[in-house]
């Protein structure tokens, strides 16, 4: 009998749609080191279904298909989705993927919740933050690194 969830997938997994899949196949082995676990053409040539793995996680892409109402975020006029990505040197993995032509929506720093973390988006129009968890922190002193962020966010703001 077949597992309702199949092997290898998670409960909830990205699907993503773009623009020249063949194409962002390709970004996403060289900026995160996807692996291609398989691909489904159409008759025209389009990749209807492709699977990749990223780390120990899945994620399903296709082209677009504006007859069929399934469009990319370079055609909707953007994305409010995220994609995070935890690996155990971010900094290696943001210079990989802003050399494969990833921008920079916000460079790799420390954060107030014990991350190194920064911001991405692919030449698809999708937004990806990467981090490494560098501290565990208690729950007041995440409050306490929040309420700093803050102040000194209103300051620069101020100023």
């Amino acid at each position: 009998m077949a597992q309702p969830i199949p092997p290898g997938f998670h409960t909830v997994t990205p699907h993503l749609v773009v623009r020249d899949a063949a194409r962002a196949l390709e970004f996403y082995k060289q900026a995160f080191g996807a692996e291609v676990q398989g691909i489904m053409h159409e008759p025209s040539g389009r990749i209807m279904h492709a699977v990749i793995k990223i780390g120990d996680s899945l994620i399903m892409l296709n082209d677009e298909f504006p007859e069929m109402g399934t469009l990319s975020p370079q055609s909707v006029g953007g994305s409010s989705v995220t994609l995070h990505i935890y690996v155990a040197n971010v900094d290696a993995l943001y210079q990989k993927a802003t050399a494969a032509g990833a921008k920079t929506t916000m460079p790799v720093m420390d954060m107030f919740w014990g991350d190194r973390y920064g911001k991405v988006t692919d030449p698809f129009g999708h937004h990806w933050s990467l981090g490494t968890h560098t501290r565990d922190l208690t729950v007041e002193e995440t409050q306490k690194g929040q309420e700093e962020a803050m102040a000194r966010m209103q300051q620069k703001k101020s100023a």
